[in-house]
């Protein structure tokens, strides 16, 4: 059920929005402005300052934005279809069977209640009695079910041959998600660690464990998850496509890495035979080659007894989940209640059966006039990145046509796929525990997954749901994405002027036709190949550029003297910024000649630039703040819109920017990259 790896290799748009469709709505109330505060001085607050204070922040959130709620609205709407299928009799094992009974499993608080923890003791159990020996099938059974101890397991097109899959190796086995939570020094880190600790000690002793038992388990966890941080790559590392590849044939990486008994491992998932690899951090499977043999088998079944815990605490009783919020929620994130039952079993049963549920989705919410209107959209900003591509001063003839080139090969999807999956293989069943369910879904998916080793990539599979709020590119098949979910206010209205449409979903299509060209993405060709396929001097002038990008974010202080990190972010800033000057140019060209009539006292430039803004709206905690700054590779909403705003003169004419005005940036420090 979970895509983790495919996202290292895939630039997306976090975003929502919701399935009802809401064209008498004005796409920008002046309730949303703060006119108290001048454009060139807090253009956000200017933007949306209205919006931030009639939209507090609800206790289930650690960030609210206009986005999500709208997202709500969406939840209700899939929460209606879901309940309409429970309402009614359902032929078994149907796909419609399976949706009523996964959901109403996660509905069942008594039941859940009532078995507590008895539904994960057998696979506890037998990880408390594994020898040596054991241990590597073990691990395998344990990733074959979705729970991934020290590494990740994934299996998508081949980085220099994009035509076949390949199975990737990534680091991983940290659960609290990035090494600076275990390696840090200061005091934050330090608090938060110990909070941990805490955390993993209460879910040993829900599991039975006596308290002295559960500390020293926890401590075990602890060990092994520090050692594993060390031996990560950084964020920033990880943004190196080049260094994360490291394709060998089977053989010499189970030689080189023998501590490990990685054909038990591979046998017990599921693999049966195995030619080639990509072991992508390769020096974490080295350091893990030496880390292994050293740790004491009792700590390795701790921690993995944990990652069994962990995985499952959410499908438990009450006692399990509200320990689980307790740190993640509530301490990691700042959420002050948890998320209604409902939602919770909604979310899963979308998540295992995302597909199916997305058919009944796009028949009911999505019509084709706006799978039509995209595409022109779509065409249109094609062909303004095309012009800007071509406009380069510092880019010579020869990138410039094979940037082209790549830019007409993009595979642009829309809406929802032109085949659904088939779920007639996965087994739901009321007589199993949720959790069993769960496990069972997690290996379906595994499967699913697995059988795509050594075949040629399918270029017709989607990465996203239809009903997914978000939107992508992915470099290995060149492709950007729109689900349905995504094409509605606030970020596409059927009836809006078109400097609206543009300022929205425009940026967000040129978004992530950019990331085509961002510091990762540009390094992929047009077939979707790692190959550098740019002259030398164009790769020194883009990084000379990217770095002065870098420069910029790392100056903004996120909270208190946190900085933003402008490497990690750089990708998706550099989205941002073509996004917003790619449709502003396809706005232009789409509007050409026509007049250029205010609307609620406002140019069209200006609207343009208000229903960009407008999509970042949001309130958020300050735990937040901190926990995305370490763990999202995109710049928080106040400064997508500030910061990548500076750099544009567009901007500055529309709303008069002065250079004594806080907001405005001197031309020779502003960074144009597309």
């Amino acid at each position: 059920m979970k895509k983790t790896m495919m996202l290292s290799f895939m630039a997306a748009l976090t975003l929502a929005a919701c399935s009802e469709r809401q064209t008498g709505e004005n796409p920008l109330p002046q309730s949303n402005f703060d006119l108290s505060v001048a454009p060139g001085t807090d253009f956000y607050q200017y933007a949306c300052g209205g919006w931030m204070a009639n939209n507090p922040l609800k206790p289930e959130y650690s960030r609210y934005g206009s986005f999500d709620r709208l997202a709500e609205l969406c939840e209700e709407q899939m929460h209606d279809l879901v309940t309409e299928l429970v309402s009614e009799n359902q032929q078994p094992g149907s796909v419609a069977a399976k949706v009523k009974e996964l959901y109403t499993l996660g509905l069942d608080s008594a039941r859940l209640n009532a078995e507590g923890m008895a539904p994960v003791k057998a696979d506890l159990d037998e990880i408390n009695i594994l020898s040596g020996r054991e241990v590597p099938a073990a691990i395998g059974r344990l990733h074959a079910q979705g729970i991934s101890p020290f590494f990740y397991v994934y299996v998508g097109p081949d980085g220099k041959d994009s035509r076949q899959n390949l199975l990737s190796l990534n680091q991983g086995g940290i659960a609290m998600g990035d090494r600076d939570y275990y390696l840090a020094t200061d005091s934050t880190n330090l608090a938060l660690r110990e909070a941990y600790k805490e955390y993993v000690t209460r879910l040993f002793v829900l599991a039975g464990y006596s308290e002295s038992a559960a500390e020293s388990a926890a401590q075990s966890v602890l060990k092994v998850e520090t050692e594993l941080a060390r031996l990560a790559y950084s964020r920033e590392e990880l943004r190196d496509p080049q260094k994360n590849y490291n394709r060998m044939a089977y053989t010499d990486f189970a030689q080189r890495e023998s501590a490990f008994d990685w054909t038990a491992f591979f046998r017990a998932m599921g693999v049966d035979s195995l030619t080639h690899l990509d072991a992508s951090q390769l020096a974490f499977f080295d350091g893990l080659n030496d880390l292994y043999p050293q740790l004491p088998l009792q700590t390795i079944k701790d921690y993995l007894s944990y990652t069994l815990l962990n995985n499952a605490a959410s499908y438990l009783d009450d006692d399990f989940y509200n320990t689980q919020f307790d740190f993640y929620g509530r301490t990691l994130s700042g959420q002050q209640e948890p998320r209604a039952r409902w939602k919770r079993s909604l979310s899963t049963t979308d998540a295992v059966l995302s597909e199916a549920l997305g058919e009944i989705y796009v028949e009911r919410y999505f019509p084709q006039s706006s799978k039509e209107r995209m595409l022109k959209l779509v065409a249109n900003l094609q062909e303004a990145l095309g012009q800007h591509i071509a406009q380069l001063e510092w880019m010579s003839d020869e990138t410039k046509a094979r940037a082209l080139e790549k830019l007409a090969a993009v595979t642009v999807k829309i809406g929802y796929p032109d085949k659904w999956r088939d779920y007639s293989a996965l087994e739901i069943s009321t007589e199993k525990s949720y959790w069993e369910n769960l496990k069972n879904a997690s290996m379906f998916e595994t499967a699913y997954m697995l059988d795509k080793i050594g075949k040629e990539v399918d270029k017709s599979l989607w990465y996203m749901s239809p009903q997914t709020v978000n939107a992508y590119y992915n470099p290995t098949t060149n492709e950007i994405c729109f689900p349905a979910g995504i094409l509605q206010p606030p970020f596409f209205y059927a009836e809006a002027d078109d400097a609206i449409n543009y300022g929205a979903i425009g940026v967000v299509i040129g978004h992530e036709m950019t990331h085509g060209f961002d510091d990762m993405g540009r390094q992929f060709d047009k077939e979707g190949n790692l190959n550098d396929w740019w002259t030398p001097e164009d790769t020194r002038q883009f990084n000379l550029r990217a770095d002065r990008l870098v420069e910029q974010y790392d100056q903004i202080v996120v909270i208190d003297t946190v900085h933003a990190n402008g490497r990690f972010t750089l990708g998706e800033n550099i989205a941002d910024q073509g996004g917003l000057r790619i449709a502003y140019t396809a706005f232009k060209n789409a509007t050409e000649g026509a007049e250029q009539t205010p609307i609620d006292g406002f140019t069209p430039d200006q609207r343009f630039y208000l229903a960009y803004a407008n999509l970042w709206a949001s309130n958020i905690r300050d735990e937040e703040i901190l926990r995305r700054t370490k763990t999202d590779p995109h710049s928080l909403g106040k400064w997508r819109v500030n910061a990548a705003l500076r750099n544009l003169e567009t901007f500055y004419q529309a709303f008069g920017i002065t250079a004594e005005q806080p907001m405005y940036m001197a031309p020779e420090e502003r960074v144009v990259i597309w």
